[in-house]
């Protein structure tokens, strides 16, 4: 077979084309997208600004949820104002490398968000199995090394799938059936063997959750084993409090992304359409929720942000 001249078969743009078959309910869709985008940014941020001023709020646990509110803010925004724009003003061109790059930041907040919810399983365990030893264990450098792990390790897991993708040839395919680019919904386009991207993109970002999701199932078989050994109901009341935020916010973030991945690969019979929208919400739902959770069940977090917002009426 003679050589592929690939510069000649890798589209200037690709198109996406929303949600198949609900191409006139879009301006209808956009209002809750819209507003459960701006209701997280708003969150997010505040989130942020709270424990950014707050010096009584810098510890480890605050500090992994501000990386959470981050890589939620990454999240939301590498995909929701282009789907916006798409669905308002049919602005479904996007350049290649805009793609790429949509893709790549769409799955490292993805990995990055998997590692942080792992360090704040941890620093609940380290808090309630050694209290004593939790300050010593979980200092400020420990913290930032954690988030630079997160950092590194997402990138080593994403970067290769961009060269996987430079190398298909596309042969005139370039419509996304989807709201923003992924993986996989690029790779379906192209008219060669895309068999290592099936591999890769299955196999090594679904290994790498699938070992977080099991070291935190650890931790917290080990933190539940704590909480009944201890002797004060209050204690264990309060212990159960600060669990079970983080616990929301794993079953926020984890059970619409396994859904959606083995609906995407398994469920042939699902309509396409009912796909797109569960990729949507996994990208829209944990970012308006997580601050949300947090805000509501953690007391300390509650009182500075009624503080933040009393500021104006006390002058």
């Amino acid at each position: 077979m003679p050589p592929l001249n690939l510069t000649n078969l890798t589209p200037a743009t690709f198109v996406l084309a929303g949600i198949p078959g609900m191409e006139k309910s879009h301006i209808w869709i956009s209002i809750p997208f819209c507003s459960i985008y701006l209701a997280a940014l708003l969150g997010n941020g505040v989130l942020l600004f709270v424990i950014g001023t707050e010096r009584s709020l810098h510890q480890p646990m605050y500090l992994f949820l501000s990386m959470l509110a981050i890589a939620d803010l990454m999240l939301s925004t590498t995909t929701v104002p282009k789907m916006l724009a798409l669905f308002w003003f049919r602005a479904g061109e996007i350049s290649f490398d805009a793609c790429l790059t949509q893709m790549f930041f769409l799955h490292f907040s993805f990995s990055a968000e998997s590692v942080i919810l792992l360090a704040m399983a941890f620093d609940r365990f380290v808090a309630i199995c050694y209290p004593l030893q939790h300050a010593a264990v979980l200092t400020q450098s420990a913290v930032v090394k954690t988030g630079l792990v997160a950092l590194l390790r997402s990138f080593c897991i994403i970067f290769p799938c961009i060269f996987l993708l430079k190398r298909l040839p596309f042969c005139g395919h370039n419509v996304i059936p989807h709201t923003y680019c992924e993986h996989m919904g690029i790779a379906r386009l192209a008219c060669a063997d895309i068999s290592i991207n099936v591999l890769y993109g299955l196999a090594v970002p679904f290994a790498a959750i699938v070992v977080d999701v099991v070291l935190i199932a650890v931790s917290y078989v080990l933190i539940l084993l704590a909480l009944f050994r201890l002797p004060s109901r209050t204690a264990r009341h309060k212990a159960f409090n600060t669990c079970g935020s983080h616990v929301c916010v794993i079953l926020l973030f984890y059970i619409p992304a396994f859904f959606t991945v083995l609906t995407h690969r398994f469920g042939q019979e699902i309509p396409h359409h009912t796909h797109i929208l569960l990729a949507n919400l996994y990208v829209l739902f944990p970012p308006l929720m997580n601050p949300v959770v947090y805000g509501v069940r953690t007391q300390q977090i509650k009182e500075k942000v009624m503080k933040v917002l009393n500021c104006p009426k006390s002058h």
